[in-house]
C-alpha cells in the first residue's frame, strides 16, 4: 500500500482567506451572543409581560443562561458536521443559525400584540443562538489550527479571541452609541432591535466570506487518505476521553475569570462598586483593547517557548494577581481600568493560544468534537454560573473574598492540569 502524498503547500492566498474567514464569522458570533446581555432590559419590557419590569427582566436573563445550555449540543452537532463533513460546512451552518437567530429576535412581535408567543420565540432564538455559539468556537478552532503553518499555530490561534472581542466591543460602542443619540422611547420601542437586524444582516456577508474559504488541509489529507474511522463521534470522544477531562480541568478556572473581568466587570463595578455605567463601559473597552493587544505576542511567545508555560503563567498569575487587583479599585476609574487590563492581559496568555493548544491534543477524526464538547460542558458550568455564583456568594456568605476565593482555587485546578499535559508546540497534526 502506497503512502498518502503529504498535503499541499499553503499559499499565502489561502492563508488569507482562512484568517478573513474564521474572523469576520467569529466576530459576528460573539456580537449576536454579547448584545443579547446588554439590551436585556429593552428586551424584557417588549417580549414579557411588562406589568412585572422585575420578573421580566430575571426571565429575561434565565433565556440568557438557556443559551448556555444549548452550548454543550451545539459542541456535539457541529463538532459532528466538522468532523465527518468538513471544517468549512460546520463554520457555514454555525454562522446561518446565528444570524438567523438575530433576525428572528429583531423581528419578533411584542407581548402587546401576541402575549407569550413573543417570550417563546425569543427563546427559540436563543436556543439556535446557543447551539450556533457552541459549535463556532471548536470549528473555527480546528479549522484555524489545522490551516496555520506548525511553527506558527500560536500566533494564528491568538487571531480567535483577537476577532471575537472584536465583535465583543463593536456590540458596547454600538450600545453606548445608541443610547446616545435616540431618546429612551425611541429605544423602548424600536431602537433595541437595531443591533439585532445589523447582526442579521452582517451575517449574510460572513456566509459568503466562509463560502469562499478552503477546506482544511488537515482534513482533506485524512479524507483522502481513507483515515477517517467510521465508528460514531461519542465512541470516538470516549476512546480520548482523558484529553477530554483535561479539557474540563483546563478550562473551569480560565472561563469564570474571564467571564467576569472582560464581560460581568461593568455591571459588576455599576452596582456594588458606585461608578456610572460611562465609566465602568470605558474601563472596560480599555481594558479589552489592552487585551486584543497582547494577544498575537502571547501567541508568538507560545511558539518560541512552548504552551504549558504560557498558560501555565496565565492561570497562576491570574490566580495570584486577582484579590490584589479587586483591592486595588475604590472610586477612581483609572484603577477600574489597570485592573481590569492587568487582569485581561494576564488571561490573554492563555485564551491567545487556547485553540492550538486544544487542537494539539486530540487526532484528526475527532479534533472537534474531542474538545468542543467537554469544552462547551465547560464553559456552561463554570462561565455560564459566574455571575449566578458571584451573586449566591454575596449574599450566602458574610465574607466579602468567598467568590475571589472560589475563582482563584478554579485557577489553581485549571494550573495543575496544564502541569500534566504533554509540550505540543508544532506538533504536526496530520499525525493526529
Amino acid at each position: 500500500m502506497s503512502t498518502p502524498a503529504p498535503p499541499p503547500v499553503r499559499d499565502r492566498r489561502r492563508s488569507s482567506r482562512a484568517l478573513l474567514g474564521t474572523g469576520v464569522g467569529n466576530a459576528l458570533e460573539w456580537y449576536d451572543w454579547n448584545i443579547y446581555a446588554s439590551f436585556a432590559i429593552f428586551i424584557s419590557a417588549q417580549l414579557f409581560d411588562s406589568e412585572n419590569p422585575a420578573s421580566a427582566l430575571l426571565k429575561t436573563l434565565a433565556i440568557f443562561a438557556v443559551g448556555f445550555v444549548a452550548r454543550p449540543f451545539g459542541g456535539y452537532v457541529f463538532g459532528w458536521l466538522a468532523d465527518r463533513i468538513g471544517r468549512k460546512h460546520s463554520l457555514m451552518l454555525a454562522v446561518i443559525c446565528a444570524s438567523v437567530g438575530s433576525l428572528m429576535i429583531a423581528l419578533c412581535p411584542p407581548y402587546a400584540q401576541i402575549g407569550a408567543a413573543a417570550s417563546v420565540i425569543l427563546l427559540v432564538a436563543r436556543l439556535i443562538q446557543g447551539l450556533a455559539h457552541g459549535g463556532e468556537l471548536p470549528s473555527a478552532q480546528t479549522y484555524l489550527s489545522e490551516q496555520a503553518p506548525p511553527e506558527k499555530r500560536g500566533f494564528w490561534s491568538s487571531s480567535i479571541y483577537v476577532s471575537g472581542t472584536v465583535g465583543l466591543l463593536a456590540g458596547m460602542l454600538l450600545g453606548l452609541l445608541l443610547n446616545g443619540v435616540l431618546s429612551a422611547e425611541a429605544m423602548q420601542t424600536w431602537g433595541w432591535r437595531v443591533p439585532f437586524f445589523i447582526g442579521a444582516f452582517l451575517g449574510i456577508f460572513a456566509i459568503w466570506i466562509r463560502n469562499r474559504m478552503d477546506e482544511s488541509e488537515v482534513f482533506e489529507h485524512e479524507l483522502e487518505s481513507g483515515n477517517l474511522p467510521k465508528e460514531s463521534v461519542i465512541r470516538g470522544v470516549w476512546r480520548h476521553r482523558g484529553q477530554a477531562v483535561r479539557v474540563i480541568g483546563m478550562t473551569a478556572g480560565l472561563t469564570v475569570s474571564y467571564y467576569v473581568w472582560s464581560v460581568a466587570m461593568t455591571p459588576y463595578a455599576t452596582k456594588t462598586l458606585g461608578f456610572t455605567t460611562q465609566n465602568a463601559f470605558i474601563a472596560s473597552i480599555i481594558g479589552n483593547i489592552a487585551f486584543i493587544v497582547s494577544l498575537p505576542l502571547w501567541g508568538l511567545l507560545s511558539d518560541r517557548i512552548g504552551r504549558k508555560p504560557v498558560m501555565l503563567f496565565s492561570m497562576v498569575g491570574g490566580a495570584v494577581l486577582y484579590v490584589p487587583m479587586l483591592a486595588l479599585v475604590h472610586s477612581e476609574v483609572w484603577q477600574l481600568t489597570l485592573a481590569i487590563a492587568v487582569m485581561c492581559v494576564v488571561l490573554g496568555a492563555y485564551l491567545a493560544i487556547a485553540p492550538a493548544a486544544y487542537a494539539e491534543m486530540f487526532p484528526t477524526e475527532v479534533r472537534a468534537t474531542g474538545f468542543g464538547v467537554p469544552y462547551a460542558i465547560a464553559i456552561a458550568a463554570f462561565g455560564g454560573t459566574a455571575a449566578y455564583v458571584q451573586t449566591w456568594m454575596a449574599t450566602a456568605f458574610e465574607w466579602k473574598w468567598a467568590f475571589p476565593a472560589y475563582a482563584i482555587v478554579l485557577m489553581l485546578i485549571s494550573a495543575a492540569t496544564i502541569f500534566t499535559l504533554p509540550e505540543t508546540k508544532g506538533r504536526d497534526l496530520n499525525d493526529g
